[in-house]
This record gives C-alpha cells, structure tokens and sequence, in this order.
C-alpha cells in the first residue's frame, strides 16, 4: 500500500484513514506528529482504533494526539484545541480524519483564527 497524503504546508499535511501500519512509513516520509481526529468507532468495527495507531506511532518515533471531532460539527473549542497541538507538536504533522476534509476544515481555520 502507498502512503497518500495532501501537503497543506510545508509542515503540515493531511490524509484519509490511517492505520497501525501506516506509522512507520510516516516517521520515514519526514513527519514527525501525526493528530487523529476521527473519533474510534465512526466507520464501525473495521476502522482502526485511535489506541492501536497511536502505539504504532510511538514505537515509530512519533508525537501522536487523539483529538476526537465529529464531521460537519466542528466547533470553535475543536479549532482552538487543534490550533494549539500544531503549535505544540514538532513539524512536520500530519493530521487524519476519514478522507482527510474534516482536518483541511480544522488546520484552515486555524489559520483564520491564529
């Protein structure tokens, strides 16, 4: 499987769904954080579970943050909280969701609200 991510930033980009195996090829394409914000259980019992990936993460050298946000609910404390893990987290981050839109929506707005 090919790692397919979109660069937003030269420090920062998104992807569709990530699992365990994924981590490891991340740390070696240059990342450095990875932020999950799709919530476990959203896509049902196949999807990964935040745990998992971000064991994987670790044991790849990996920052990892669990910021759980529901699709096409995005609030402000969301943005705020996710403005603050991508000034915490070493750069490059990467950030995923289920087709990577909902991280697009957070890192924009971010940058909108600085």
């Amino acid at each position: 499987m090919t790692l397919s991510y979109h660069a937003l930033a030269d420090d920062f980009a998104v992807a569709p769904q990530l699992g365990p195996d994924d981590m490891q090829p991340l740390a070696e394409a240059g990342f450095r954080s990875v932020i999950i914000n799709r919530p476990d259980g959203e896509g049902g019992p196949d999807q990964p579970r935040a745990e998992d990936v971000m064991r994987a993460a670790r044991e790849a050298g990996l920052e990892v943050r669990y910021q759980p946000v529901v699709s096409g609910a995005i609030t402000l404390a969301d943005v705020a909280e996710f403005s603050r893990l991508l000034h915490e987290l070493p750069g490059p981050v990467l950030a995923f969701c289920r087709s990577g839109a909902r991280c697009t929506n957070l890192y924009q707005a971010s940058q909108e609200h600085g």
